[in-house]
């Protein structure tokens, strides 16, 4: 059994998606060179709604990738990683911020084997990490650019992001085990 907490509601979610948004354009000096990749589950659909931010600010919507990087993934099982991982089209990362989105940043290992996608994919000029959520418990040395929201936690405890794409509903609980 487990408590659960609501951290974010619906519109805490989408102001603070509106707060990376900007603080990518000021960042990166506009959109032009921006690509954002989301990281699959629920980092795809959190890039889409950055990128309509982000035209909805500057007329010019970034272009968005989805990332499948459970093969690159070094904490699975060597069978889970046997086959290659499915990139998208390889887009042309010359010159190019890659900004790499996701819900829960956590121990780092996600983002690290999103950083290995993208260099099987091409040079990137740079590469930025986007959270909406960051719970610390870092096992690489990996840190956002841009983070919706720091939530330190007990590692027993769980963030789980609840997005209307996948879910049906936009929320961000914390689920805390109870004490038997």
């Amino acid at each position: 059994m487990q408590k659960q907490t609501v951290i974010l509601d619906e519109g805490a979610i989408s102001r603070a998606l509106t707060r990376i948004g900007f603080e990518i354009l000021e960042k990166n000096h506009g959109p032009e060179k921006l690509l954002l990749a989301g990281i699959r589950t629920r980092g795809a659909p959190l890039a889409e709604r950055l990128a309509g931010r982000i035209a909805s600010a500057e007329g010019e919507r970034p272009p968005v990738i989805t990332l499948d990087i459970r093969p690159l993934r070094d904490d699975l099982p060597h069978a889970a990683r046997s086959k290659p991982p499915d990139l998208p089209e390889r887009p042309d990362l010359a010159g190019r911020t890659v900004v790499l989105v996701d819900d829960v940043l956590f121990t780092g290992r996600t983002v690290s084997a999103a950083i290995e996608a993208i260099r099987l994919m091409g040079r990137a000029e740079r590469i930025q990490l986007a959270a909406l959520i960051d719970r610390g418990h870092r096992e690489l040395p990996i840190r956002a650019d841009y983070i919706g929201k720091n939530l330190p936690t007990a590692r027993a405890e769980r963030v789980n992001v609840l997005l209307r794409e996948v879910d049906g509903k936009d929320a961000v609980l914390l689920c805390t085990p109870l004490k038997r």
